[in-house]
């Protein structure tokens, strides 16, 4: 294992429509952070343009890293290294942010080095006052990705089970476009959850009646838009079926993470991802953890989305792995498993 040196890492995130900057120190931890949202800018479309999502990186990533540096103190010349996001996420969010950090990291003389969007995710919590130790199952719970992993130790990952179509934070977005609560999904389908009949609808939980931990969410999407079609759709039967599909969808994240646990015997549960703030998913799972004796353990409720702090943090212990190269590629698609130990 290469031994840790002292960096101060200034790490980008543009992997799909959050433009996340920050600032992480080896020794003095997390000196500062933002982020700017790109909600409204693709609200009116019901999900990310791609294109858009590539042009507001460009315009806001420098203003960002401005702010940053002056949040923590902190002058150019005390930067030892730029982190950025290389995949995976969209194809053009990507070469937008990773241009930049090549950019910044030429013209201030220190490397530079990719980082794996979904390696970030799962060591967010280690910017927490109390960070699970190793190792730990790990459920990446977003828009794009629903999986979960064994965790030895950073870049030591074994993939246990992952969507087989929609993710489940897609499957909120889609659902939630179905009975026109807007984008994104997720937030305005919980909203509605709350007001929920639990008793009306019983959606089905996809998958779990057979072995293994992949999980498939096409199926109960469809079974939403089954249930609006034969329905009188007023605004509580929205609620009703929000709830029932919230339920169902937090149901079957919880079977499969129990099952995971037992499986591996491994005593420790992460968290990562937006659809991590969701609050039926936390009470759930924390019922579950606490009936089997394992401990749970989430980033900060700002960090569950795409962030710079992740990136910053995970940057710093590859840093070591940077290429003087300037040339970079994107991997819009990229295994967990390909990673490296450190």
């Amino acid at each position: 294992m290469t031994k840790a040196v002292p960096n101060r890492v200034l790490g980008i995130e543009t992997s799909c429509d959050d433009t996340g900057v920050a600032i992480f120190d080896s020794e003095q931890g997390l000196l500062a952070h933002a982020l700017y949202s790109q909600i409204e800018t693709h609200r009116e479309y019901g999900g990310v343009v791609p294109e858009l999502a590539a042009r507001d990186h460009i315009r806001k990533v420098i203003p960002l890293v401005e702010t940053v540096l002056e949040r923590a103190g902190c002058e150019r010349e005390s930067i030892t290294g730029v982190a950025y996001t290389s995949g995976p996420g969209l194809a053009g969010a990507l070469l937008a942010g990773s241009a930049v950090a090549k950019g910044l990291a030429f013209s201030w003389g220190v490397p530079a080095v990719g980082v794996h969007h979904m390696e970030g995710h799962m060591l967010a919590p280690m910017l927490e006052d109390k960070p699970p130790q190793f190792p730990f199952i790990a459920l990446l719970v977003s828009g794009g990705h629903t999986l979960l992993a064994e965790v030895k130790g950073i870049g030591e990952y074994r993939i246990l089970g992952q969507t087989l179509d929609d993710a489940v934070g897609e499957a909120f977005d889609k659902t939630a476009k179905i009975l026109g609560l807007g984008y994104p999904g997720g937030p305005a389908m919980a909203k509605a959850a709350e007001l929920g009949n639990p008793t009306r609808f019983k959606f089905p939980r996809p998958m779990i009646d057979r072995p293994g931990l992949d999980f498939s969410y096409s199926g109960l999407k469809t079974f939403a838009l089954n249930t609006v079609e034969k329905e009188f759709i007023d605004q509580q039967t929205v609620c009703d079926i929000a709830y029932a599909f919230q339920d169902a969808a937090v149901d079957t994240l919880m079977i499969k993470c129990k099952r995971a646990l037992l499986h591996t015997k491994v005593r420790r549960l992460v968290v990562a991802g937006g659809v991590g703030a969701n609050i039926r998913l936390r009470e759930q799972l924390k019922i579950m953890t606490d009936k089997i004796g394992c401990e749970l353990f989430y980033p900060r409720i700002d960090f569950c989305t795409d962030n710079g702090a992740m990136i910053a943090y995970a940057g710093s212990k590859r840093l070591h792995q940077a290429s003087p190269d300037l040339s970079f590629q994107v991997k819009p698609r990229w295994s967990l498993e390909e990673l490296l130990p450190i």
